[in-house]
């Protein structure tokens, strides 16, 4: 007897080819916010912000370039990957949380929807294909993939595209030693339900919200100079505060998503986290096995991809996983048939989410 899975099929992204490296901002001038220049040399900003984040150079898309463009390019990637028809697929469900931001603008462009503009660029004359966005902060693309799965299990789709573009070159704020943190990328995945012989995919799954204080904890805000137009606003964070959040609270999300899936910690083989600050990262990897009294993490847990692509927010896990998939990672970083591994993001909102997928 065949068992019902739920599994992604294919995977695509698309890395932007410009280069930016932690030394190409020495020709910025950083403010504290409300106007007060830092006086330290670039070079120890530079060196202490690789320390803590680990981040040496980030991607920034073309001029001509916007999220819908680079959503599409994955896309497509995605279903050749998965070697399905797109007139077959029921949704095409967009991750993202700015739309499309044309260069040397700071206007949010979502009208139509990017899903709807992915769908155009596709070609895909289906009606009965809907598409649609969701913004859910940097955990969106999980979340798209726990929301393809819901309507997979409620017999309301069978096939869907889940992906996600972003443009944060275009929203920050060049005077805020932030703005060093964020990259441009897109991903995209194929979801789909698939009868095997053994459970396999998507076998468990936790996610919430926190909209007390923790809601404004990222935000749009005006530049850290006081003379700049204060109707213009980037995007700014609280990072000390989203750091303490999201040690408390990734780590229980994602021992829960565990138990949820009836599998053993030990089992797990690479984790996918947010690529936010490897730092944080690593202490969250870390506070998990304490949640199980294990005091040493195992070796080449985690693959990272933020030294070369920084943060480029709903994009990161979408784009790490299809980079180890396709054997363009650290060769130590290799998925196997039957691999347990766990997905796991927190952003704005503030969201917070995990996926147990069996490989």
């Amino acid at each position: 007897m065949k068992i019902p899975n739920i599994k992604i099929t294919g995977t695509g992204s698309y890395e932007p080819k410009n280069i930016v490296t932690n030394e190409d901002f020495a020709k910025n001038k950083f403010f504290e916010f409300g106007g007060k220049p830092f006086d330290i040399p670039h070079e120890e900003i530079a060196e202490k912000f690789r320390a803590i984040t680990g981040i040496r150079e980030r991607r920034y898309v073309d001029d001509d370039m916007v999220a819908s463009d680079i959503g599409t390019i994955s896309a497509k990637l995605a279903i050749e990957d998965a070697g399905v028809d797109p007139e077959t697929l029921d949704q095409i469900i967009v991750a993202h949380n700015f739309g499309d931001v044309r260069k040397g603008t700071i206007q949010t462009d979502v009208l139509p929807s990017l899903a709807s503009r992915i769908k155009n660029s596709l070609g895909i004359e289906n009606t009965s294909c809907v598409a649609y966005d969701i913004l859910f902060g940097c955990p969106g693309w999980v979340q798209g993939i726990i929301q393809a799965y819901a309507f997979i299990q409620a017999g309301m789709a069978k096939k869907c595209l889940v992906i996600a573009a972003e443009t944060l070159s275009r929203v920050i704020d060049m005077h805020d030693r932030d703005s060093m943190i964020y990259a441009d990328g897109s991903g995209a995945c194929i979801v789909e339900a698939v009868e095997g012989d053994e459970k396999e995919g998507i076998i468990g799954m936790e996610y919430g919200s926190y909209t007390r204080d923790e809601a404004f904890f990222l935000f749009l805000g005006k530049s850290n100079i006081d003379e700049s137009d204060p109707k213009v606003r980037y995007m700014k964070m609280h990072g000390r505060k989203i750091y303490e959040f999201s040690l408390n609270q990734v780590p229980k999300a994602m021992k829960a998503c565990m138990d949820k899936s009836g599998t053993d910690i030990h089992e797990v083989k690479k984790i996918f986290i947010h690529q936010a600050n490897e730092k944080m990262d690593f202490e969250i990897i870390k506070r998990l096995y304490r949640l199980y009294n294990i005091r040493e993490v195992p070796a080449d847990i985690m693959p990272m991809s933020i030294h070369l692509l920084g943060n480029s927010s709903v994009a990161t896990i979408p784009t790490l996983f299809d980079r180890v998939r396709k054997g363009n990672c650290d060769p130590v970083h290799q998925l196997n048939k039957g691999d347990l591994i766990l997905l796991a993001s927190v952003g704005a909102g503030m969201n917070v989410n995990a996926i147990a997928y069996r490989y």
